[in-house]
């Protein structure tokens, strides 16, 4: 294979999917005077955590959803928090419920999520939706996974076969994104830091995600030539510039398609938080 991969933009898909969903929304609002109500809650001072809350309100609010974020102390306690999350789950204008993680470290971040309503956790991660998506039914499904399945179906249209090696375990990216490929009737081998030879096991895969949290960890030489690279991974290098989990300069020349870091996945997540939101408010109001 000659010239390099063709790169997978998440901006321009994000930025057409928020397009379609203010469409979406928009037409809601004439025909029933109401719109979704997206809620984030945000406990403490955590800087990156800030940013991320901005970002999903500017980008709610810019679609025309009602977006509202509920900023509380970092003393906040998990009873507090608890009973800030059944206030919420009571309130029929309330689509969505997302808590920004993250939590301070005196809070039990299990028992959070397990306290939000299944039908508006729009973050995907009750055990109730991981139950559903488990089973091949319909639920909210996290929104990396979701981001990630958008970018791999554009490059691909059919995975029906494919081979498909997820690198990371995790329940936020690793588990989920392997149930996804599983129902797009892939072969799915879930990788990992105990996998024997991973290098051996990415070599044949028609279709690698990677979600380690590890920089630049899978090379060039590790992709089947043709390949397509889903490359979940944002790094942060002690020169502050962001770099993925796989080497994007070797990788780029052999693979067929790519996801750069920045500019891949990450856009394509809170565009799904958006997407999820309305999956949400459709099965709540039918």
């Amino acid at each position: 294979m000659t010239g390099e991969a063709r790169i997978i933009d998440g901006k321009a898909t994000a930025a057409a999917l928020r397009a379609e969903i203010g469409r979406e929304v928009a037409a809601i609002k004439a025909a029933r005077g109401i719109v979704p109500g997206l809620h984030v809650v945000l406990v403490g001072e955590d800087p990156a955590s800030k940013v991320y809350v901005a970002s999903k309100e500017k980008l709610a609010v810019e679609v025309g959803m009602n977006s509202v974020a509920h900023r509380l102390p970092a003393d906040t306690t998990q009873a507090q928090l608890l009973a800030k999350l059944a206030e919420l789950n009571a309130d029929d204008n309330v689509d969505g419920i997302l808590v920004q993680l993250p939590l301070p470290k005196h809070i039990d971040t299990g028992r959070i999520i397990d306290a939000i309503d299944p039908a508006k956790d729009v973050d995907g991660l009750h055990p109730i939706n991981a139950g559903l998506l488990a089973g091949g039914k319909n639920g909210l499904v996290p929104c990396t996974p979701l981001g990630s399945m958008l970018l791999l179906k554009q490059a691909l249209p059919s995975l029906s076969g494919l081979d498909a090696v997820v690198i990371g375990r995790s329940e936020l990216v690793g588990r989920p994104v392997a149930q996804l490929l599983l129902q797009a009737d892939c072969t799915v081998t879930i990788a990992h830091s105990r996998t024997r030879d991973l290098a051996a096991v990415v070599k044949r895969a028609d279709i690698v995600i990677a979600a380690v949290g590890r920089p630049r960890m899978v090379k060039g030489d590790w992709i089947k030539p043709g390949a397509t690279v889903i490359d979940v991974g944002i790094n942060r290098l002690p020169d502050g510039k962001l770099t993925g989990d796989v080497d994007f300069a070797e990788a780029v020349k052999v693979a067929g398609a790519i996801t750069p870091v920045p500019g891949g996945v990450g856009p394509m997540t809170i565009a799904c938080l958006l997407k999820n939101t309305l999956t949400a408010f459709h099965a709540r109001r039918g």
